[in-house]
């Protein structure tokens, strides 16, 4: 400010000079027109016009006796005047005369100055804000179709008095609809609501009050909070985080600070392309990279160099859905992942069982225990699907199957075990059909915790939040557009409040920063692990021709049906969900025809345990294709 300044203060002073000239003129002017006598000139024609002429006699002399005394008193002015301004430039130090000079200045110049304008500019353009009182608010309201003034049953009323916010960032009130109108009535009209007060509607927020329906608290800010960033995430200082702390994800409307609580829980992450939608979810996995005793695995469905710098730090790293120079094989790297995933809840389980009381009194993982070097396998899993719906739709249906029931699996019964799920998905619905669709539509329902950045229509959010979240109000569509607005959605499920964030940024130099030092901590208590120190994926083969053969028995054939359950109780660890219709399309794909099969009294289609025998051989010796 003081450089604006200092740099137009020749202006000033040329502004100044013609300002106190323009004001020496406009003194001189009033004196004349007071000595004058204004006004008398049209008392005198009135008098003449009437033909009154004694009033016309009488009024001319008091003019001119007025106007003499008038006159004696400017020329007493200016004698002293004339004889004062010598002896004071005479007498008086420079400083002084100086000091009054400017003075004398400065008050001409402001008294000559136009209306509205300053002798000095302003520094900082101050943002136009809407001063609220009652009566604006009544009218937006009135005007919204909330109520009626003319109606005392339809008259909207407040619950406290207006005042500022604590940051004196705006006006908040607490209002009271009439009888009959509810919070959805105030939701479906914000943007009539925001007219009515002559402001954009992002800077109207409205929260529901716990005590009545009809109850809500207006907030009205000064200018658009959602449009000025967060800022850069501390997570910069590259110091090591606890996954068991909440991170610090961003500021909501109000100014306040949002936190995410990342345990127990899997967080979801949806948005149009380049809203933000990446970077929120990477700015989670980045909080949790800095917790060197959290395993982190990435799997990254569309192949781009936003997670690549995590291959420092990830002890499995999956990219794309097709052989590329970074995955060979990255599907069945992935089946791979989720089989270790579920093998790695099974030991965490197994550990906390066999644990004393002493140690874990509650059979639950602890902070303690996940940082606990006698317990390796009790680590704390982060999971990060970055655009999983793309892994339920490869070219092989039973592959989808496969992922889409292990994915439900882990998200099922991962989060008792220590395992955070972070999905993210430009698509959130319409995926997969049959079996794949369900399972797709129950893995994205049951994350506990939602983000919904900028979204293209009512359905997408729905599909992101939930189909209550809308029903309270919240649409991500209704978002506003354009590069201010980057990193800004509705946080849903982490409380019972539903704040609008601006997230905090880490951009990609500030994020290969965050990961270099995360390795760091990582080789500095020997934690780093997996693909992060060169080992490669480790990938357990079945083979489905012996799993199929030994549970027969001593039946010799056997319906799809029970065939499929029966391998389920023999490997539940890898047949899960394995269907009828998985294992009969994996059997016939190795040489085993399907046959009829008596069963109950039922003729089903089945196998015989001869035929798979007979797959068997021929595939070791030579004449078959593998089968795992």
């Amino acid at each position: 400010m003081a450089g604006f300044h200092a740099v137009r203060s020749p202006l000033y002073m040329v502004k100044a000079a013609y300002y106190a000239v323009r004001g020496l003129l406009r003194v001189a002017g009033k004196q004349i027109q007071w000595w004058w006598v204004p006004g008398s000139y049209a008392m005198e024609q009135h008098a003449a016009r009437t033909n009154q002429l004694m009033e016309w006699e009488q009024v001319h002399r008091q003019v001119k006796a007025t106007r003499a005394w008038r006159g004696i008193v400017l020329g007493i002015e200016a004698l002293v005047l004339g004889i004062g301004v010598p002896v004071a430039l005479s007498m008086l130090p420079t400083g002084w005369l100086l000091l009054a000079a400017a003075g004398v200045a400065g008050a001409l110049a402001h008294y000559g100055r136009p209306a509205g304008h300053s002798l000095i500019g302003t520094a900082v353009v101050a943002p136009r804000f809407r001063k609220l009182n009652a009566d604006i608010v009544l009218r937006a309201y009135y005007a919204a179709g909330l109520g009626n003034p003319n109606k005392p049953e339809l008259h909207v009323q407040f619950g406290s008095p207006m005042s500022r916010d604590a940051r004196n960032t705006g006006s908040q009130v607490v209002i009271d609809l009439p009888y009959g109108k509810g919070w959805s009535d105030v939701m479906n009209v914000r943007e009539k609501i925001a007219s009515g007060l002559d402001v954009h509607v992002n800077q109207v927020f409205l929260t529901p009050d716990k005590t009545s329906s009809r109850r809500h608290t207006l907030f009205v800010t000064d200018r658009d909070p959602l449009a000025v960033r967060a800022g850069t995430t501390d997570l910069v200082d590259c110091k090591p985080r606890s996954i068991w702390r909440p991170v610090r994800f961003g500021l909501d409307e109000r100014g306040n600070l949002v936190e995410l609580a990342l345990m127990w829980v899997s967080v979801l992450v949806g948005a149009q392309p380049r809203k933000g939608k990446t970077f929120s979810a990477r700015l989670l996995a980045l909080h949790a990279a800095l917790d060197p005793y959290v395993k982190l695995i990435v799997v990254d469905g569309k192949n781009s160099p936003d997670w690549m710098k995590f291959r420092l730090v990830a002890h499995r790293f999956v990219i794309g859905t097709h052989p590329n120079p970074n995955d060979p094989d990255p599907v069945g790297n992935l089946v791979a992942v989720l089989d270790e995933i579920l093998a790695h809840i099974d030991r965490v389980n197994q550990v906390l069982a066999s644990l004393p009381v002493s140690v874990c009194p509650e059979g639950k993982l602890t902070e303690e225990l996940a940082r606990d070097p006698r317990y390796p396998d009790l680590r704390v899993l982060l999971l990060v699907m970055e655009e999983f719906q793309v892994y339920f739709e490869t070219e092989d249906q039973a592959v989808n199957k496969d992922i889409a029931a292990k994915l439900s699996r882990i998200q099922a019964v991962g989060p008792s075990a220590g395992v955070v799920i972070l999905s993210s998905s430009q698509k959130p619905s319409g995926v997969g059909a049959g079996d794949v669709g369900r399972l797709f539509n129950r893995y994205r329902d049951n994350h506990a915790v939602r983000f919904a950045l900028k979204c293209g229509n009512r359905l997408v959010s729905e599909a992101v939040l939930g189909g209550d979240a809308y029903a309270e109000g919240f649409d991500a569509s209704a978002l506003p557009v354009g590069k201010d607005y980057l990193g800004v959605g509705l946080l849903y499920g982490q409380s019972d409040h539903t704040p609008t964030v601006r997230t905090f940024l880490a951009d990609h130099p500030d994020a290969e920063k965050i990961l270099i030092a995360a390795r760091a901590h990582r080789e500095r208590v020997g934690t780093l692990t997996g693909q992060a120190v060169g080992e490669d994926i480790a990938r357990e083969v079945r083979d489905v021709l012996a799993d199929a053969h030994a549970v027969f028995g001593t039946s010799g054939r056997l319906p799809w049906q029970i065939l499929a359950g029966r391998m389920i109780e023999h490997a539940p660890e890898h047949y899960a969900d394995l269907t009828a219709d998985a294992i009969s399309a994996q059997l016939r794909a190795l040489g085993v025809p399907s046959v009829n099969v008596k069963w109950d009294g039922s003729v089903l289609k089945g196998a015989k345990a001869d035929d798979i025998q007979a797959a068997r051989a021929k595939r070791d010796n030579g004449h078959g294709s593998n089968g795992a």
